[in-house]
């Protein structure tokens, strides 16, 4: 019996992926993970056998259509229950970015004219513009607000805009720039006592640890796959009892078939079966750890999700510290990672020189970011930052290192 207490193998991490032995890749240490992760060998495996073997219409009866069609349910199947959500409750579209704009023609349905839609400007533009562009239909937009002071969305501040005229929350989970990580069950709770539907953006919160979405009592969920270590789609959640009630958004004769009325053009095929490979690569990942054993996918998420978050608070937490005492350079959000209170992306700016400076000193000393709003315009206006320069952010996932942390910071010693 293996003890509970055991810290993740980041050699066996990287064993796992192909991009740390690639001869372009693997003498850089990789900090813009929160714009896309690199995959497993799982997941290259799954994609290059569709490719090769299985590239047909799906859902035929000859064998090489009944295996596609087979592994794309499988696929959706595993994922659903990788975050405690029915089959029917998943849909996989082309981003977030996609799946929020659909999702927004179609809760239309619950806005009448006057009522009240609350966005927040701590948010990815994703979670953000879609609710906007209800204002034409009727809908007043109001914003919540973070505090200029600490960065963090207030509870009180959100109870203060709730009106019985307020019928949709959109709110991030985790901002990928403050690197807070929102308290979405209290928000869902606070917001349920009024009848409000709720939007919540996974985006930055997923790579770090997969949600469970009955847990969190949230209406609806999404984040990208590709910043979970997969193929460039997103995930969508919806509460069943809600997304059976939404007007078709697909072809006519799908009407009735949810998911898919809300998923036009329905997933990318070899990229869906590639998923499966998420959850092979999850499974390895415990097996190493804990050994085989019986338990359910959900626990062994739990687990695996405890495991990466004790890693990435030993990774993020020295880079923290560093840029915190800088005195020339200004740290946006917590300065420590402690009690799972935030990701480990992190957002920072000089008082002496541009973001992009900044960025093109790190990557001559092979560190892998960039300068950037990264989506997050408003965040940044809040701030009363160039939202052009942007900041520099270094966004770490559990295949980081400590000797990545260690680089880092011998980098910016030299600036």
């Amino acid at each position: 019996m293996r003890l509970e207490n055991i810290k993740l193998d980041v050699d066996f991490v990287k064993s796992q992926f192909p991009a740390f032995e690639h001869p372009l890749s693997k003498d850089w240490s990789f900090f813009e993970n929160a714009g896309g992760s690199y995959v497993p060998k799982n997941v290259i495996n799954r994609l290059t056998e569709f490719m090769v073997s299985t590239k047909v219409q799906p859902y035929a009866e000859y064998p090489m259509s009944k295996i596609a069609g087979e592994n794309m349910d499988l696929a959706i199947e595993l994922f659903a229950k990788m975050i405690n959500a029915k089959k029917k409750e998943i849909l996989i579209g082309g981003s977030t970015s996609i799946n929020l704009y659909i999702l927004s023609n179609a809760l239309k349905k619950f806005v009448q004219h006057g009522d009240e839609i609350i966005v927040t400007n701590q948010d990815h533009e994703a979670n953000i513009s879609p609710w906007r562009k209800l204002k034409s239909s009727g809908a007043i937009i109001k914003e919540w607000k973070f505090n200029i002071d600490n960065h963090e969305l207030e509870l009180e501040d959100l109870e203060e805009l709730i009106s019985e005229k307020t019928k949709i929350l959109a709110v991030t989970h985790c901002s990928n720039i403050v690197g807070s990580i929102n308290n979405l069950k209290k928000i869902c709770k606070l917001a349920h006592s009024k009848n409000i539907i709720v939007i919540g953006d996974g985006v930055s919160y997923a790579p770090h640890g997969f949600p469970d979405v009955k847990e969190l009592d949230v209406d609806f969920y999404t984040f990208s796959l590709y910043k979970t270590y997969g193929p460039h789609l997103g995930l969508l959640y919806g509460k069943e009892e809600i997304i059976k009630e939404l007007p078709n958004q697909n072809h006519e004769f799908l009407e009735g078939n949810y998911p898919y009325t809300i998923n036009p053009g329905g997933p990318n095929h070899e990229e869906l079966v590639s998923l499966i490979g998420i959850y092979e690569y999850f499974n390895k990942l415990y097996d190493h750890h804990y050994g085989k054993d019986e338990n359910s996918i959900q626990k062994k998420i739990k687990k695996i999700n405890n495991l990466i978050s004790s890693h990435e608070e030993i990774i993020a937490n020295p880079i923290l510290e560093y840029i915190f005492k800088r005195d020339d350079l200004y740290l946006i959000g917590k300065n420590e990672i402690k009690d799972k209170n935030r990701a480990p992306t992190i957002s920072f700016f000089s008082k002496n020189m541009s973001s992009k400076d900044i960025s093109n000193k790190l990557l001559k000393e092979k560190i892998a970011t960039r300068n950037d709003n990264f989506y997050a315009w408003r965040c940044l206006n809040a701030l009363g930052l160039n939202t052009e320069d942007g900041v520099v952010r270094l966004s770490l996932v559990h295949y980081n290192s400590l000797k990545d942390s260690s680089n880092v910071i011998n980098a910016l010693n030299k600036i």
